[in-house]
């Protein structure tokens, strides 16, 4: 730990936090390379920090000759001041003094100061902050506000903090009182993975909250109501070095935490540590809540701002489930074969644990065999499981095995953050020059009560060997490097969260996960040009929002294919879940078995996701009948365009727990969208016990109403900008269609771990009693995905609707007459149709050929006057 024994450095501890904003602001942009900014943030970079402020700030004789901009005057009095001061003084009154320049400097309200002086404060039209309360369109949200909280006001919304009297490393404040209202919270229930837990008052919150959406019980959520139901959603952000979650207490107060992770990494004031904004809409809620969090903090970008790695517009293959850590060459080739071989060709392979090169540490060998034992990574390479067949070519042998015969096109492999499960051997002479030291990882109490199996956990007893934050980008370039050259075009980086538990005498926390992600995202810029990267156990705020470069991250724990708690919990995870993440990162809902009993239960899920497709069926353990409903014949999917999240209506009911609703996840193609209905219930992580459990439920289905408006964008897809409402139902598991119109509600009945899923299309109104809208390939559970272009003509008395369709199957549209003609390219077509239902259907039996990309259908009307 870098120990502060200049005066220099105890003053840039005391400003860096109050003059961070303003600084980044100033001094640094998006745009500038991805290490730039950490002189500013670290306390060993004291001079740089000064200087960055103003040239004149590097050496001692100049503090208090920088200049005659108001905020450099009122700096350069508090810099001469807090320099000169002694200890005794400075301990004293520095509480006094910070509160003073906060108040001066920055557009804050201090609630023990302001109330003779403003009897409110308008932070925009939707949130308020007075007389110690929070209020969003005249409905209070906080109350009993303490007087050492302040806000600070912004564009979006409004940031909370608080001072507090003494400097330390751990604080827990209340933001207020939070009661009647109904809540969403992602919060973590293990250290690497959140969950969602639904209340209506403060004491249901759960520790390690790190997403909080709040809904006011008035209001109605249909369209077109003028009393519409309110939002507000709280993002607990990264401050200097701390690291902020929310969490509840017995008397309904919202507390704040805040860590550094590191003893000797204090602070006492807070301006920024909670961000809170509102709206109608919960989705652009979030979204430009979201959107104000990345341009405060800088240090993170959005989903859409990065690119996405190819492996997302494919179907892949996972070797975890299949063979776990003892995989093979043999075994992934023989994986590869009989996917391909049934008609499911995996264009992407991941790799999974088992592939390098570990061991245990010397005094553990003899205990090698035992399941407990920690292993680290011991070199770069291949283990020998790998270097059978051709041991000079190492595992590029089976990628070019992989790319060559089978015609995969991307191979990923596995990796944890520091290297391996224990992290790397200390004292190995291959890994010497990362200068790996034995760390023992330090909980923190929200974790630790959430997960209290941590205190026998593996690494709490063994240790990980921590490679020097100085050297980890040359730790990753050179690993990456190796596996570019062996064709592999990028890595799953798993533990990620293991990091936020080591950071003492580094700095903490927040700054150890920082620089270990900066040299991460810097070697994947570097070595894999398509991005490919996938981020494992990483659901903490520390690193989600120092996230620049990784475009996918894991939504929720794993897919146990053994554990049947586990199927509901994980559909409800993902979904919930996706909310927070979705605007960070896709969310990658995981692998699953394509032969189980829930399978088609993940599949239909996995498929509407917007995610990552792919499972980790073991070599000819496959439902091809079930695949084929997800792959395409070349190896492509259906990819739905967003982040798959639930439904407006069901943000705040409980899917898992509350034994009466059902959850319904939306997303969007271009010309519709999809929506997933699934029953959840029956498993829930557990409060009491603290782990995932079964509780009692009902085995009789459980009904609930879906409507087209539960696709939440669907009128985007609409052709007319007056488009009525009107939207046209294909359900995948009847084969039925059904226009509903406008907020009329269809009803669906469900039992535990069944599923139903609609294609969504807006029906358009070619002339008066025509109508159209159309499904895509209706054998596929995201059908809409298919079109990829959509045009409606009405030419005199003929109608025409255009579509391009990628892909092969059954296709289906919504049709209120029957068309005159159907042609596919240049051939007529036959076709079925259904006056009653206007279902309307027919076979496109192979892929587009000769090069096209994609199917042209053209429907043909005679339009009677």
């Amino acid at each position: 730990m870098y120990k502060q024994t200049t005066k220099v450095v105890g003053l840039t501890r005391v400003i860096r936090r109050h003059m961070l904003t303003m600084v980044s602001n100033l001094c640094y942009t998006s745009s500038l390379p991805i290490n730039t900014k950490s002189q500013f943030l670290f306390p060993h970079s004291t001079r740089t920090f000064l200087s960055s402020i103003h040239p004149g700030l590097s050496n001692k004789k100049q503090l208090t000759t920088f200049g005659t901009h108001p905020y450099a005057l009122l700096l350069s009095l508090v810099f001469s001041i807090l320099y000169f001061a002694d200890g005794n003084w400075f301990s004293s009154t520095c509480f006094r003094i910070r509160r003073h320049i906060l108040n001066q400097v920055f557009p804050v309200v201090s609630f023990q100061r302001r109330v003779e002086e403003a009897k409110e404060m308008t932070i925009k039209p939707d949130v308020r902050v007075s007389e110690g309360k929070v209020a969003v369109k005249e409905r209070t949200i906080l109350t009993g506000m303490p007087e050492n909280v302040v806000a600070t006001s912004a564009v979006e919304g409004v940031f909370l903090g608080a001072e507090v009297e003494k400097e330390d490393s751990r604080h827990v404040v209340s933001l207020g009182i939070l009661k009647d209202v109904r809540f969403m919270a992602c919060f973590r229930f293990k250290m690497w993975w959140m969950a969602q837990k639904m209340g209506d008052r403060g004491r249901d919150i759960p520790l390690e909250t790190q997403f909080l959406l709040v809904e006011t019980k008035d209001g109605s959520h249909l369209d077109n109501n003028e009393n519409p139901i309110v939002y507000t959603v709280f993002l607990p952000l990264i401050e200097g070095s701390f690291r902020a979650c929310l969490q509840g207490d017995p008397h309904d107060h919202l507390q704040l935490c805040l860590e550094s992770g590191d003893a000797d990494t204090k602070a006492s004031s807070f301006t920024h540590a909670v961000f809170i904004s509102a709206g109608t809409d919960p989705f652009a809620t979030i979204h430009h809540a979201f959107r104000a969090v990345r341009n405060h903090l800088n240090t993170f970008r959005l989903r859409h701002e990065k690119k996405l790695p190819g492996i997302v517009d494919c179907f892949g293959w996972c070797t975890w489930d299949a063979f776990y850590q003892e995989v093979t060459q043999e075994g992934v080739q023989a994986g590869i074969q009989t996917l391909a071989g049934g008609g499911a060709p995996p264009k992407f392979v991941i790799i999974d644990d088992g592939w390098q090169s570990v061991g245990v540490d010397e005094n553990r060998e003899n205990s090698e065999s035992k399941p407990n034992t920690l292993q680290r990574l011991t070199g770069m390479k291949e283990n020998a499981k790998f270097q059978k067949e051709e041991p000079k070519l190492g595992i590029k042998n089976i990628v070019e095995i992989a790319k060559k015969k089978h015609e995969v096109k991307h191979v990923y492999v596995w990796h944890a953050i520091t290297g391996y499960w224990g992290g790397v051997r200390p004292g190995v002479r291959e890994m010497e020059e990362y200068g790996s030291v034995m760390k023992y990882p330090n909980v923190s109490s929200g974790v630790a009560e959430n997960e209290p199996t941590w205190k026998t956990d593996p690494l709490a007893v063994q240790g990980l060997g921590l490679v020097s934050p100085k050297k980890v980008f040359a730790f990753y370039d050179q690993l990456h490097s190796y596996l570019a050259s062996a064709g592999i075009d990028g890595v799953k980086v798993d533990v990620q969260c293991v990091l936020e538990t080591l950071g003492a005498g580094l700095g903490g926390r927040v700054e150890l996960t920082r620089q270990y992600h900066q040299a991460l995202d810097a070697s994947i810029s570097r070595n894999f040009p398509d991005n490919g990267c996938i981020a494992c156990m990483s659901h903490s705020t520390d690193a989600l929002y120092c996230s620049k470069q990784t475009a996918v991250v894991r939504a929720s724990d794993d897919f146990y294919p053994r554990d049947p708690v586990s199927h509901t919990i994980h559909i409800a995870s993902v979904a919930y879940n996706s909310v927070f993440l979705g605007e960070i990162m896709l969310p990658d809902w995981d692998m699953f078995h394509s032969l189980h009993p829930a399978a088609e239960y993940h599949a239909s899920a996995r498929a509407i996701s917007g995610g990552p497709l792919y499972v980790s069926d073991a070599p000819g353990k496959h439902d091809f009948d079930l695949l084929k409903k997800m792959v395409l014949p070349d190896g492509s999917v259906l990819r739905a365009r967003l982040p798959g999240r639930p439904t407006k209506d069901c943000l705040f009911t409980d899917p898992a727990r509350d034994g009466i609703s059902l959850l319904k996840i939306w997303n969007m193609n271009k010309f519709g969208g999809v929506l997933g209905v699934y029953n959840c219930q029956g498993a829930a992580w557990s409060a009491t016990e603290r782990k995932n459990a079964f509780h009692q439920t009902d085995s009789a289905p459980i009904t609930g109403y879906v409507r087209g408006g539960d696709v939440h964008l669907i009128a985007e897809a609409a052709a007319d900008e007056d488009w009525n409402g009107d939207c046209a139902l294909y359900s995948h598991h009847s084969g039925q269609a059904i226009v509903l119109p406008h907020n009329v509600a269809l009803p669906v009945s469900l039992k535990v771990l069944e599923h139903e899923v609609f294609a969504v299309a807006p029906v358009k109104v070619l002339v008066a009693g025509y109508s159209f809208a159309p499904f895509g390939l209706v054998n596929m559970f995201n059908a809409g995905g298919a079109i990829e272009g959509l045009v409606y003509e009405v030419v005199n008395s003929q109608g025409l609707v255009r579509l391009e369709m990628k892909g092969c199957g059954k296709f289906g549209a919504y049709s209120s007459a029957k068309p005159t003609r159907c042609l596919l390219g240049n051939n007529q077509v036959n076709f079925g149709y259904d006056a009653d239902s206007g279902l309307l259907t027919f076979n496109i039996h192979h892929l587009p050929q000769d090069g096209h990309r994609v199917h042209v259908i053209e429907l043909v009307y005679h339009l009677s006057s």
